[in-house]
């Protein structure tokens, strides 16, 4: 068993780079990213983990289905096919199928999730 809770983010996330280093375009902001896997890898079938971005905004194409919830911050998620927006602050949640565009605009300083995802 895993206890995730609202307002929490694991102290140690593993610096990744910026999000343009997972397959991301870079629209403003520096978009820094970390994370740490809780289960499997991120090639896994299921992973599950924590990811954090700083503020900025970044378009991504979804490579898994995703399950997340909001631990810190502020985001506000644009699917680019439909144009359907929603902001997410700490204990909302979200599920993305692969494959959809979204655009993320990281409103706070720094904004984490914990996800579950499946390829």
């Amino acid at each position: 068993m895993f206890p995730i809770k609202q307002g929490n983010c694991p102290a140690a996330l593993d610096p990744w780079g910026t999000v343009a280093n997972l397959g991301s375009e870079i629209l403003e902001g520096e978009c820094n990213a970390s994370g740490a896997m809780v289960h499997g890898a991120p090639d896994s079938p299921i992973s599950c983990g924590y990811f954090a971005c700083t503020k900025g905004k970044f378009r991504m194409v979804y490579p898994f289905n995703e399950h997340a919830t909001v631990v810190a911050g502020k985001v506000t998620l644009t699917n680019e096919t439909t144009g359907e927006s929603q902001t997410y602050c700490v204990g909302d949640s979200w599920f993305i199928v692969k494959g959809t565009p979204i655009l993320w605009h990281v409103e706070t300083d720094s904004f984490a999730k914990n996800y579950m995802a499946a390829v």
